[in-house]
């Protein structure tokens, strides 16, 4: 259900988003995210994937809507068709989605989840530490341009 707080346009936006087959909001100006984003481009056969960055005033709403801190670094949603995922949890389900290989992530399912949301955390506090910063709205990749909702 959309939020009565937000201008007509967006609610109409996160209502449509909320059935969709599959929608990751994530951090536009991390270079692991923009990776990521490769990543789901590459192996997204059935071009079911919408991504969306967090900074956008959409996935501002969308991680608020699902509980989750849009400033909070280590805040990474999926949505498959309204179902919500987050964490270590979301990127399991992003694997099964793509399908392939990628469903092996699900062996993970074995490490209780407050250990692989812990290790989650400390890998998202550190992104722009380990692995630097990148503007994931201007990849060349146009495979990633056409999933990206800016």
């Amino acid at each position: 259900m959309a939020d009565d707080t937000l201008p007509l346009c967006l609610s109409d936006l996160v209502e449509d988003i909320m059935t969709r087959p599959a929608v990751t909001v994530m951090d536009a100006h991390c270079a692991l995210c923009a990776r990521g984003a490769a990543w789901i481009a590459r192996n997204d056969h059935t071009q079911e994937f919408l991504i969306i960055p967090m900074q956008t005033e959409l996935g501002r709403s969308l991680l608020v809507q699902h509980g989750l801190d849009p400033d909070d670094p280590t805040s990474w949603l999926f949505l498959e068709q309204g179902q919500a995922y987050t964490s270590s949890d979301a990127i399991i389900r992003a694997g099964q989605m793509l399908g392939g290989r990628w469903r092996l992530l699900t062996v993970f399912r074995i490490i209780p989840r407050p250990v692989r949301d812990a290790l989650y955390r400390m890998v998202a506090r550190n992104r722009y530490r380990w692995f630097g910063q990148g503007d994931m709205c201007s990849m060349p990749d146009p495979d990633v341009q056409r999933r990206l909702f800016k």
